[in-house]
């Protein structure tokens, strides 16, 4: 795996082709699962561990991996499966979330593979919300699982999602008539997340799973419910998200004229090899990474509180 992330540069590329590529492995058994290279920093073979008294259960030890000391967490033992087993025989896939470095432990790394977002699917209704899903694809007419790693390090880490009394008397102050807000992530710990820091504030939130659902939701609306339109503050969308990325997503907002003047935050996990010029290409309006509440209201309030002065 020495030489698997060496290009990582030309894949970034394939954002704003509404394209990705999809490490492979394996946690206890046959079943393939996916993880996208964006979040990869590396791969390696798992050195030895350092115990951490009272740790949570799913963190195997800790280990510096470049001057770094970094987390490694049992993937496997993380989705309520059984633990992979020894770490001396297997992988650590070194990967960043949330503006946190961490390792999880998985039995072994096949390939990466290049797709289409199209191609990646909503994990089945049938599985209900208490899976670790965010998406589910096929390779070598095989099923592979793409894990929700943002529900995964919300039940490790327990991030707050309360916003600070001062922000949300700040919003009630700018609000205006636009104080509706949609937000597209495929993770549904994400979308609660935001959600419940949006609402916190005064904020109205329609929910979508996926940019190809909040495009036809906002082209349902322009077409029979303009109304609806005309109180849309804003768009938050996550980059990574099945049939419909991001970035496509604020491309085909642009090229829209009933909606081409919304305001586009793009609200990602993908904070360690994000390409600016990429946003700026697609005509996103603003980038912050996930997920830290107060950093999320300021940012909406900031765009608030010029609409209030134009008002």
């Amino acid at each position: 795996m020495a030489g698997v992330l060496d290009q990582v540069d030309r894949r970034t590329q394939l954002a704003g082709n509404n394209r990705m590529e999809l490490l492979l492995f394996r946690l206890t058994g046959k079943q393939r699962y996916g993880i996208n290279v964006f979040k990869v920093r590396e791969v390696i073979h798992c050195p030895s561990l350092t115990h951490i008294p009272h740790s949570h259960p799913v963190v195997r030890g800790v280990v510096t991996i470049r001057g770094n000391t970094i987390p490694i967490m049992d993937l496997s033992k993380a989705v309520g499966m059984a633990s992979v087993g020894d770490p001396q025989q297997c992988f650590v896939i070194v990967a960043e979330y949330n503006r946190t470095v961490q390792g999880f432990l998985v039995s072994a790394v096949e390939r990466i593979v290049n797709m289409r977002w199209d191609d990646v699917q909503p994990p089945p209704r049938a599985a209900g919300n208490s899976n670790y899903l965010t998406a589910v694809t096929r390779v070598d007419e095989e099923l592979v699982e793409i894990l929700d790693v943002e529900k995964v390090l919300a039940e490790v880490v327990n991030l707050r999602s309360d916003m600070p009394v001062a922000q949300i008397e700040a919003a009630r102050m700018s609000m205006t008539s636009a104080n509706r807000i949609l937000v597209a992530d495929d993770s549904s710990v994400a979308r609660n997340q935001i959600k419940r820091a949006l609402e916190q504030m005064g904020f109205q939130t329609e929910l979508a799973m996926n940019g190809k659902e909040a495009l036809n939701m906002l082209k349902q609306w322009a077409e029979h419910e303009p109304e609806k339109l005309q109180t849309l503050m804003m768009v938050i969308s996550d980059v990574e998200m099945p049939e419909m990325d991001g970035y496509t997503l604020t491309a085909e907002i642009r090229r829209d004229p009933r909606l081409t003047k919304l305001y586009v935050m793009l609200h990602t996990s993908l904070s360690g090899v994000f390409n600016t010029a990429l946003v700026e290409k697609v005509g996103a309006n603003q980038f912050i990474p996930k997920f830290k509440a107060e950093e999320l209201g300021n940012a909406v309030l900031s765009y608030a509180a010029t609409l209030k002065e134009k008002a």
